[in-house]
């Protein structure tokens, strides 16, 4: 099986593994225990603490673990509503990148609708537009703002494009506005430089999971500030200074630690082996394919190093990955639900639904080899063209002529 369906997840890296073993068997002692053993444990986790911050440009103390980043978005959003609504104040409206992560989606739907009604509120968070690119349409956020926005959420980057966001601009206007800028950073930790600190964000969320860390350990990155406006949403002890009671996952702590130290040593020369990759795999697969007959579904540049997302004409992205046994990819997020319901990314962009279920998402990782790629490469286009034979009455040429005289109206992509 070639893996490249890193987005989706990553194999825990043996050095990760190596630091997380002493926590589950001499180091097994409770950090909130003021014995000697539970203190050797808590210098292990602020350990990971600082690691992880460094990671995220951001200080130790700003990091609060939770058992992924489902949990801190929920957390974030959430706890910031329930704290304006336990404060009286109509603030209550919610703005999301309209191609968000489900995880955030439904947070915000949820806290919108908890929140009830307000001034100018409404029961679902308010999608904001992004360009065809993916990225988000700055303009469109811009107009939506006023003094009734609670929360602005733009990821730093696409799980299924890769799509990158500079949100250096959204920081004056949201905070203008008196709302929090909630970023969700889990693709772009370890695989690109992430600063909070420097580029203002307030609230971030991550997963260990994706950067050859274990499952079940994620993290939610505040400012002293944005932290006071942040309820807690679950109660009964006071571990992480009560904003996230109960007992620690200390070895998923000290292994997401390990992980973030390891991304920052290797995340530039990761970066550069990916990106060139991914231009392999494209290269290999217009000169089989044609360059009409495929298509990129994201930004040419602003994009995360190992991802690509590519459109084939005429061919079910369901229907490819059958005839694919022994390659590992995914036609979007795995956490969308399943189904036969197309990408609401894609949709967001641009691309019809039959568009988006043409469309698979190839997600490089640390391990990945030429040999792999060109061996992908070849698997993919033998696939494509017998799904083709299978499911069109006329020759490809003709629906791919036909394809491009109709995008010359309408352009939804960009050829890759």
């Amino acid at each position: 099986m070639i893996y490249l369906d890193h987005n989706a997840t990553t194999p825990v890296d043996p050095r990760v593994l190596e630091a997380m073993l002493p926590l589950l068997t001499e180091q097994f002692a409770n950090p909130a225990s003021k014995h000697g053993p539970g203190q050797e444990v808590t210098r292990i986790v602020e350990r990971a603490r600082r690691e992880v911050a460094t990671l995220a440009g951001a200080r130790a103390r700003d990091v609060v673990f939770t058992s992924g980043a489902t949990e801190a978005a929920n957390l974030a959003i959430g706890g910031a509503l329930a704290a304006l609504i336990a404060a009286g104040s109509d603030r209550r409206r919610v703005l999301v990148g309209a191609t968000e992560h489900p995880a955030v989606l439904g947070a915000a739907d949820a806290a919108a609708a908890a929140a009830g009604p307000g001034a100018g509120s409404s029961t679902l968070a308010e999608r904001i537009a992004v360009h065809p690119d993916g990225t988000i349409d700055v303009d469109d956020l811009r107009r939506r703002l006023g003094p009734d926005v609670a929360l602005v959420a733009v990821m730093a980057a696409n799980n299924e494009t890769g799509a990158v966001n500079d949100l250096r601009p959204l920081v004056e206007p949201v905070h203008a506005a008196g709302a929090l800028l909630f970023s969700d950073i889990t693709q772009a930790l370890g695989r690109i430089p992430v600063s909070l600190d420097r580029t203002g964000v307030d609230v971030a969320v991550a997963s260990a999971h994706k950067l050859y860390g274990p499952k079940g350990i994620g993290a939610l990155i505040a400012s002293k500030d944005a932290w006071a406006r942040i309820a807690p949403q679950t109660h009964g002890g006071g571990q992480e200074h009560g904003r996230r009671p109960g007992t620690l996952n200390t070895a998923g702590i000290a292994g997401f630690g390990a992980a973030a130290r390891l991304a920052a040593a290797s995340m530039t020369d990761d970066g550069n082996r990916q990106r060139a990759l991914v231009a392999l795999l494209t290269e290999l697969l217009v000169k089989r394919l044609g360059r009409g007959a495929v298509e990129l579904n994201g930004p040419v540049r602003a994009r995360l190093p190992n991802t690509v997302n590519l459109r084939f004409v005429g061919a079910g992205a369901d229907e490819i990955q059958a005839c694919l046994p022994h390659v590992a990819v995914s036609a979007g997020s795995a956490c969308s639900g399943g189904g036969d319901t197309p990408s609401h990314v894609l949709l967001a962009m641009g691309r019809t639904a039959t568009e988006a279920r043409e469309s698979l998402r190839f997600s490089l990782g640390r391990a990945t080899t030429p040999e792999e790629i060109r061996t992908v490469a070849d698997q993919v286009a033998r696939a494509v063209q017998r799904v083709r034979s299978l499911t069109q009455s006329t020759p490809i040429q003709d629906e791919v002529r036909d394809d491009n005289r109709a995008r010359t109206a309408r352009p939804a992509g960009t050829p890759a």
